[in-house]
């Protein structure tokens, strides 16, 4: 069985700091001496147990790592609850003029996502056998954290290999997004992306929501990574979807760990 880690780490200039993390170790990690590959995912809260979960029900993630004896570690970074800090934060656009539920002069998520890259991967490094190589380290989150995610294997290519983006929110000012992300990418990129059928109730924006995961794919393809574009046939925007999918991307994004 492997073992969830709660540990407390610094990240300022943030409110409520300093911020929980959740770490996933492999079963065998503490008798064994190997490196290990690591996923580092946003709203680390909703991973793993029902009890921490914002809605009561998580990813299950340590059940599907410990059934399959999966050898990786996963970071999971609880997210700030405070009012509507946890959208700030997940944030990586410039929305001066464009929206009213986040500051329009917000630069919360491009903070958050170099925190990320300069102290918790760092950190955690230090801390863990996890590999510092490129192909080992992956991006993950749903909603406002796939949105961080497609931001972050773009603008920080050269630390992460693989990139989990699921329900991701891209609505906010997807112009912008596009060229944000539009950029060369190392050839051994791999990004997941999906998508509910039952996130959205009219058939019109459901059809707007997948072909703007369908322009973000075909924008990866073109860079040079590989991807999984994926309408969830009957999935909601919820843990109780993503749970499921944990047995696709997993597998996609680390390969090497199912031979």
């Amino acid at each position: 069985m492997g073992t969830i880690e709660e540990l407390n780490l610094e990240i300022e200039p943030f409110s409520q700091s300093p911020r929980k993390l959740y770490v996933y170790l492999p079963t065998h990690y503490f008798e064994s001496h190997q490196t290990y590959p690591v996923l580092y995912m946003f709203d680390g809260h909703n991973l793993f147990d029902n009890d921490t979960a914002t809605f009561g029900t998580s990813w299950l993630l340590k059940d599907y790592l410990d059934e399959n004896e999966i050898g990786l570690v996963v970071v999971g970074v609880e997210c700030n609850h405070e009012g509507k800090k946890r959208l700030e934060e997940y944030c990586p656009l410039s929305l001066e003029g464009r929206s009213s539920w986040i500051g329009p002069l917000n630069t919360s998520g491009v903070l958050m996502a170099d925190w990320m890259v300069h102290t918790l991967k760092p950190y955690i490094e230090k801390k863990y056998r996890v590999s510092k190589k490129r192909q080992s380290v992956g991006i993950g989150g749903s909603s406002m954290g796939g949105l961080m995610a497609v931001y972050m294997i773009s603008h920080y290519n050269q630390f992460f290999s693989k990139a989990a983006c699921l329900s991701g929110t891209f609505d906010i000012d997807f112009e912008q997004l596009v060229e944000l992300v539009d950029k060369p990418l190392n050839t051994k990129t791999c990004i997941y992306l999906d998508f509910g059928s039952e996130e959205v109730k009219k058939k019109k924006t459901f059809a707007e929501c997948v072909d703007r995961m369908l322009i973000l794919n075909h924008i990866f393809t073109e860079n040079g990574a590989t991807t999984f574009p994926n309408v969830v046939v009957g999935g909601t925007h919820s843990e109780k979807t993503w749970q499921t999918l944990t047995s696709l991307f997993i597998p996609f994004l680390y390969p090497e760990l199912f031979k």
